[in-house]
């Protein structure tokens, strides 16, 4: 029989410097990473939706403010109002605006956006607007997370199935959980460098729909606006599937300020501006790029001009106007002038911001039903951006969320 083995002290020894050497390298991954800079405090208990009114009240006043720099619109999901400025993303209290949860880091945020019960959070380093968050809405919860090469500057948008993340090189699609379903655009490391359609492009602006996706972008050595339209998800996410891309004919198309507005499974809405001999349109064209139809606008869209979907339908706020579009064939339906942004669902009515509150409209006929006043403070002609949360009605103003109650 083998006598056993004993340890010597240089076992002990090297044993204990291997010890040393992991806890240090543990150390160091933890010091350098993302958790130690991460402040993520979840919420002791949900909120659930507050009852919506049966009616309308007469009146409302500003009962709560908070800095929302991150966001494009007013943002309320579940029972939470959602604020993002400067590194924090906070899930609010839409009755008192006390925070619920809070989740921070160390990099300044680009944008912040929401969907499926969800809050996604899009962080810059120094590879863009490359760190993106998925939080649960209603505790703050981390959920997952991506990282890829962006853009320094990106809009993120939602469109009830993708979010689309736009860059002015580079632009992503992402499932609900984050996956990458296409990139398109700039790639810094093509594995095939053939795999994008065109190299040098800028995009514009874009839009998108469950089964397609619009890029309105100017390309090298092209004089006009190029429309393309995409496959939101191919089967292979850095090859895009185009269903068609032309070079824009018609008026407007030339002279910058060119925008695509709204997508569905059949059309595409893009505001062409107007030139010395023509005006403002939209114009409607089918996914093979046909034009099918135009409207003539009665004046410009505005630098700040946005839109919104609420229930089945768009609503493209001008700067001054806005203009109802059916959400399938995109063609208007009804305009209001002299409002001053996009409307919410609230007690079975439109609500719309105007100049002295907010008018209740037929969601069918645009025709109006009531005026609630709002007497509102620090407001400087900002479009504003609505949302509602069971009574609470929430207001983004430049880079505020005002929240509204019944006076």
């Amino acid at each position: 029989m083998l006598a056993p083995e004993r340890r010597t002290r240089a076992d002990i020894l090297t044993a204990v410097a291997i010890a040393a050497l992991v806890a240090i390298a543990a150390g160091v991954v933890w010091w350098n990473s993302d958790a130690r800079a991460t402040e993520s405090v979840v919420a002791d208990q949900t909120l659930s939706a507050p009852p919506t009114p049966e009616k309308l009240p007469a009146a409302m006043r500003e009962v709560w403010q908070a800095a929302d720099g991150a966001a494009e619109r007013a943002i309320a999901v579940g029972g939470v109002a959602v604020t993002g400025d400067g590194d924090t993303v906070l899930g609010r209290n839409p009755a008192t605006g006390e925070q619920v949860w809070k989740y921070q880091r160390d990099l300044p945020l680009c944008a912040v956006e929401s969907q499926f019960g969800t809050v996604i959070a899009t962080y810059r380093d120094d590879r863009g607007c490359s760190e993106t968050t998925l939080l649960n809405a209603d505790t703050g919860a981390r959920l997952t997370a991506r990282s890829s090469y962006m853009d320094d500057q990106v809009q993120l948008s939602v469109d009830g199935t993708y979010t689309l993340a736009l860059g002015a090189n580079r632009l992503e699609m992402w499932r609900s959980d984050l996956v990458r379903t296409l990139e398109y655009g700039y790639v810094d490391a093509p594995v095939n460098p053939r795999t994008q359609p065109r190299q040098g492009c800028t995009l514009l602006s874009a839009a998108s729909a469950s089964s397609r996706l619009a890029v309105l972008e100017r390309c090298p050595r092209e004089t006009s606006d190029r429309l393309t339209v995409l496959n939101p998800a191919p089967k292979d996410s850095t090859t895009p599937e185009e269903h068609s891309s032309h070079i824009l004919t018609e008026p407007g198309a030339a002279v910058g300020g060119a925008r695509a507005i709204a997508v569905s499974d059949s059309r595409v809405a893009v505001y062409l501006p107007g030139t010395e001999s023509t005006a403002p349109q939209l114009a409607i064209y089918d996914v093979s790029g046909n034009l099918v139809a135009t409207h003539q606008l009665s004046a410009p869209l505005a630098a700040d001009a946005f839109v919104s979907r609420v229930g089945a339908n768009y609503f493209v706020f001008t700067g001054e106007n806005l203009v109802a579009l059916n959400g399938s064939t995109l063609e208007p339906l009804w305009g209001i002038p002299q409002v001053l942004g996009t409307p919410t669902l609230l007690s079975g009515k439109l609500l719309v911001p105007v100049r002295d509150g907010l008018a209740a409209l037929d969601p069918v006929t645009g025709a109006q039903t009531q005026r609630i006043s709002v007497q509102r403070s620090d407001y400087h002609d900002e479009p504003i951006s609505l949302m509602a949360i069971g009574p609470t009605v929430l207001e983004r103003r430049g880079d505020t969320l005002f929240a509204l109650a019944a006076s």
